[in-house]
C-alpha cells in the first residue's frame, strides 16, 4: 500500500494552517506536503515538523512575486506559475531560489515549479523553448542543492489556459531538458479530468522511474478518494504492482471534518499487506 502524505494546504483548514501539523500528526500520517509555505519562517516549519515526528515531502515554489512577501500571496492573488511566461525569468529565478532555501531548511526533497497561464493570443507551442529552458536551469539549480524539481499537468477546468495539461507534454519537456533530477508529479485527479484511461497511464510512465509523487483526489468534486468516479482501491493496487515507492499526497478538500473523512484511508491500510 502506499505511503500517505497529508497536503496541509488543503486539509485541516477547519484549523490554523501551523496548528495542522500537531493535525496530521495525531491521525498517524508521517508525511506531509504543502503549496506555498513562504507566509511563515523556514525555521518555525521545520520545528513544528520536528515536533511532531513529520516529514515534509513536496513543497511548490511560489506562483509568482519578487520578494518573499508578494511570493506569500501570489497565488492568491492570481498568479500560477511564471517557467513558461516570457519576461518573468528574473521573478522564475527569485522564487526557485527561494524554494530551495526553505526546502533546504526543511529536508524537503521535491519542489514543484509552477508554468503559469497562456497569455491571450499566444500559442502555447511557442512558449515550450522557454520553458525548456527555464526548467533546465532551475534542476541545475536544484541538484546543486541535491534536491528534485517536478512538474504537473494540470486541469484547464481549474486553471483555464494553464500551460501544461498531458502527461505527455510533460514527458515531452523532461526529454528536452535532458536533467535527472527533473521528474513529474503525475496528480490522478488532473489526468482523469484531462485524459482518462488512469490506470493505463500508470503502467505507461511509471516504469520509466521519471515519476517523483503521486497526487490524489476524488473526481469531479476534489474531496475524498472514496467519492466519485475513480476506484481508488485498484489505483492503488496497480502502484504496488508497479513497484511506486514514493509517497502519495492527498491533495483533497475535505467534504467535512478532515479527520472524519480519512476512513478512505483507514480501509486501505487495513487492506493492505505489510510492505
Amino acid at each position: 500500500m502506499p505511503q500517505f502524505a497529508a497536503n496541509l494546504s488543503l486539509m485541516y483548514t477547519e484549523l490554523p494552517f501551523l496548528d495542522r501539523f500537531a493535525a496530521a500528526a495525531r491521525d498517524r500520517f508521517t508525511a506531509v506536503e504543502c503549496q506555498f509555505p513562504y507566509g511563515y519562517a523556514p525555521a518555525e516549519l521545520a520545528a513544528r515538523l520536528a515536533d511532531h515526528g513529520l516529514r515534509m515531502v513536496l513543497i511548490s515554489a511560489p506562483a509568482g512575486g519578487a520578494d518573499r512577501a508578494a511570493m506569500a500571496t501570489a497565488w492568491d492573488d492570481g498568479a500560477r506559475g511564471t517557467a513558461a511566461l516570457p519576461g518573468r525569468e528574473a521573478e522564475f529565478r527569485a522564487g526557485v531560489h527561494e524554494a530551495l532555501r526553505y526546502a533546504e531548511a526543511l529536508g524537503c526533497p521535491h519542489i514543484h515549479v509552477l508554468a503559469g497561464t497562456v497569455p491571450p493570443g499566444v500559442e502555447r507551442e511557442s512558449l515550450k523553448a522557454l520553458c525548456a529552458g527555464n526548467l533546465r536551469w532551475a534542476a541545475d539549480e536544484a541538484a546543486r542543492a541535491g534536491r528534485t524539481i517536478v512538474i504537473e499537468p494540470i486541469n484547464l477546468r481549474d486553471v483555464p489556459r494553464y500551460f501544461l495539461n498531458r502527461q505527455d507534454h510533460a514527458h515531452e519537456l523532461l526529454d528536452a531538458v535532458d536533467a535527472a533530477n527533473l521528474r513529474v508529479l503525475m496528480d490522478l485527479y488532473h489526468c482523469q479530468i484531462v485524459e482518462g484511461d488512469v490506470a493505463t497511464k500508470l503502467q505507461r510512465y511509471l516504469p520509466t522511474g521519471r515519476v517523483a509523487h503521486v497526487q490524489i483526489a476524488g473526481v469531479p468534486g476534489r474531496s475524498e478518494p472514496d467519492r466519485g468516479e475513480l476506484n481508488y482501491p485498484f489505483l492503488f493496487e496497480t502502484l504496488d504492482a508497479l513497484g511506486y515507492r514514493g509517497f502519495v499526497g492527498c491533495e483533497y478538500r475535505p467534504a467535512g471534518g478532515t479527520s472524519a473523512g480519512l476512513a478512505w484511508r483507514d480501509r486501505a491500510l487495513t487492506a493492505a499487506p505489510p510492505r
